[in-house]
């Protein structure tokens, strides 16, 4: 059975990336972290890693791509209520991202999306539980 998620992102300015995902209200795990790296903790089983492209690089033989030109992965992420979609998309938008959807209201759930710094893709999911089949 699978424990954690780590989701490796290339990024161009590793402190500015930090700063952005801070201000959003994550935070980091030092014990992961250096100068060429950033483990973002979105909760105790959902990471990211906040990679420069040098060590990016070193994990794959492939182009780095580039998020504002493609999509190279949407990485979605599930809150408990709508207030923590708003509180979290708008400190994006806050922090220099940007909303490349305008927001997604299905009743049964609602979403928002935006692009950090590096154009990555995220979105912001609330889904009503009653609504979930058993």
């Amino acid at each position: 059975m699978i424990s954690k998620i780590f989701v490796n992102l290339p990024v161009q300015d590793l402190q500015k990336s930090r700063a952005f995902f801070g201000s959003l209200g994550f935070r980091f795990n030092p014990q992961f972290s250096d100068d060429t790296g950033a483990c973002l903790v979105m909760s105790d089983v959902v990471h990211a890693m906040l990679l420069t492209h040098a060590k990016f690089a070193q994990f794959t033989d492939k182009a780095i791509a580039d998020g504002h030109e493609s999509a190279e992965v949407i990485v979605a992420l599930g809150v408990d209520n709508k207030d923590d979609v708003n509180r979290i998309a708008d400190a994006a938008l806050k922090a220099g991202g940007k909303e490349p959807r305008p927001p997604q209201d299905y009743g049964f759930m609602f979403l928002r999306s935006f692009q950090d710094l590096d154009g990555h893709m995220w979105e912001v999911a609330w889904m009503n539980p009653n609504h979930v089949q058993q």
